[in-house]
């Protein structure tokens, strides 16, 4: 008799499971809001963000240059800077008032001057200057501009040490100029570029958020479609914690394992961003990165009572998550308040462990550490969750009860009525 009695409620806890995944999926596809979070921003989102950092790096900046010294010097310094791939001479201006304003207008990003004793300090033996003045509101202008003014300043002090030293041979100028060879080879990021080192990490981020938006919106119009603003309805198919949590994270799951597929496979095979991850190591760190992003999408959801509320609590904080991660920003700087804190998040592990095997070639092994903390996390907010729809099942329990309640008390007082109308 218990064995049946434990079959039985087995089996009815199953139908119960597959009951609110089906509800759960319906009304994901018939909610506009929620198909827009879970479907249409996954899909678009990734190719929009890749999109516009295709080229990688920044070609062809343009620059004003002022040239005050007027020599033979200068004009090769700076035809040379011109003839660079990074850097285009656009303007040729008096003085820096007037390349000032270019950059107020945006017209050029940054301006290089040469002094009027650029040409006779190098013709004494003496040092000569260049001046690079950069917009600094994007990094990527200001790197190619000062990196192309270094390359072309290092060129010529190398031609000019050739005459100072004045070897017998062509290897002892070699060796004047180059004592040291230092050969430069990328390792990770090929392409030296802000595509592979950064969109990776932000593809992830997407799926995470994105995740939380359609969860906390969903838990939103739950709300509010409830008489009583209860996140779980009055049925008797919620009857149990477990049914109730792993019936609505079935139906998130299936929902970002496509979705989690596209964007880790597809998006960087369109763009041809670097990746070295198997499908066996792939899916064995999405598998407990999609759940904890699941169980804590879940677990915020309690705090979201209506549907805007969730797009206020989940929007702004992605660009914290993504300095928080160490990608774009270096880890050792994060304070170690921060630190703590971007641990309660699934992305700062996810994206570590996707960058470490996708760009680096790494296996699961050289990311046990982020492995298991999304194992962790994903059993952490899996109870957490539990403890949330336990606290809100005895609410809607309460409210049944009191429901009852009522109904009991209008049918005893309709009988009293219609007592007292047949004794007159």
């Amino acid at each position: 008799m218990r064995e049946e009695r434990l079959i039985s409620r087995i089996v009815e806890g199953l139908k119960d499971m597959c009951y609110i995944w089906a509800k759960e999926m319906r009304s994901t596809i018939t909610d506009e809001g929620v198909l827009i979070f879970f479907i249409l921003v996954p899909l678009l989102y990734p190719l929009l963000y890749s999109w516009i950092y295709t080229n990688e790096v920044v070609r062809e900046v343009p620059v004003a240059v002022v040239d005050m010294s007027y020599s033979q010097l200068s004009r090769e310094y700076l035809r040379q800077v011109d003839a660079s791939p990074d850097v285009n001479v656009l303007y040729h201006c008096n003085n820096l008032d007037e390349a000032r304003q270019l950059i107020g207008k945006q017209v050029v990003k940054g301006v290089i001057y040469l002094p009027s004793d650029f040409s006779n300090n190098i013709g004494r033996g003496e040092q000569s200057t260049v001046e690079v003045y950069c917009d600094m509101s994007l990094m990527l202008t200001y790197k190619a501009i000062f990196q192309t003014s270094q390359a072309v300043a290092t060129k010529i002090n190398s031609r000019i040490q050739i005459q100072h030293a004045g070897g017998p041979t062509a290897r002892d100028d070699e060796l004047t100029i180059h004592p040291l060879e230092v050969d430069e080879v990328p390792i990770f990021n090929s392409t030296v570029g802000y595509g592979n080192s950064i969109i990776p990490a932000v593809l992830l981020l997407i799926l995470q958020q994105t995740l939380l938006l359609g969860i906390g919106l969903s838990a939103g119009t739950a709300r509010e479609s409830n008489r009583y603003r209860d996140l779980v309805p009055i049925g008797r198919h919620y009857n149990g914690i477990f049914r109730i949590v792993l019936g609505k994270a079935m139906c998130y799951f299936m929902i970002g394992a496509v979705m989690g597929a596209y964007i880790t496979c597809i998006v960087p095979k369109l763009f041809g961003y670097t990746t070295m991850v198997t499908p066996f190591q792939l899916l064995a760190l999405m598998v407990p990165f999609i759940l904890s992003s699941i169980f804590f999408g879940m677990t915020v959801s309690c705090m979201v009572r209506y549907r805007e509320n969730v797009i206020l609590l989940v929007v702004f904080m992605s660009l914290p998550l993504l300095f928080v991660t160490g990608i774009s920003w270096p880890e050792s700087n994060i304070p170690g308040l921060w630190r703590g804190v971007s641990w309660l998040f699934p992305s700062t592990f996810g994206v570590k462990g996707f960058l470490k095997m996708s760009s680096m070639g790494g296996s699961l092994g050289d990311i046990g550490l982020e492995y298991q903390a999304l194992w962790v996390l994903s059993l952490i907010y899996f109870f957490i969750t539990c403890l949330v729809y336990r606290f809100q099942l005895k609410q809607t329990r309460m409210h049944a009860i009191e429901q009852i309640e009522k109904i009991q008390g209008i049918i005893r007082k309709t009988k009293k009525i219609k007592q007292e109308n047949t004794a007159l």
